[in-house]
C-alpha cells in the first residue's frame, strides 16, 4: 500500500476530489495548510500599507491506495491540480506498512 500526500492550491480541491472518485478511490483526508516553495510569498497592498505574505494558503490531501492504483491516482491528482503556474504544489508518495480499522480490527487493504 502507498500513502499519497499532495500539497495543492485550495481552489483545486474539488477537481482533485472528483478525479480521485472517478478512478475509484473513496477515502481521503484534507488538511488546511500554509506554506511556500520557490514562489516565496508575495507583497500585497492593504489600506495603503504594503506588507509581505510569507505563507500562502494551501491544502494537503492524503490518500491511501493499493500499489496497483498508485500510478492512476498520481496522474489523477497531477492532472486535476495543475494550473501551469508557479505554486501548483507537490506530490509525495511513501510506503504504508500496516492499516488497521479501529471499529472492526480489519487489517491491510481490507481496512482501507
Amino acid at each position: 500500500m502507498k500513502k499519497i500526500e499532495a500539497i495543492i492550491k485550495p481552489f483545486k480541491l474539488d477537481e482533485v476530489k472528483d478525479a480521485l472518485h472517478e478512478i475509484g478511490l473513496q477515502g481521503l483526508t484534507v488538511i488546511e495548510a500554509k506554506g511556500f516553495g520557490r514562489q516565496k510569498g508575495h507583497t500585497e497592498l492593504y489600506r495603503g500599507a504594503e506588507y509581505v505574505v510569507d505563507f500562502l494558503p494551501k491544502v494537503k490531501v492524503e490518500v491511501i491506495c493499493s500499489d496497483d492504483m498508485l500510478d492512476r491516482a498520481v496522474e489523477a491528482i497531477q492532472g486535476a491540480a495543475r494550473t501551469g503556474r508557479i505554486g501548483d504544489g507537490k506530490i509525495f508518495v511513501s510506503d504504508i506498512l500496516e492499516v488497521i480499522r479501529i471499529r472492526t480490527g480489519e487489517r491491510g487493504e481490507d481496512a482501507v
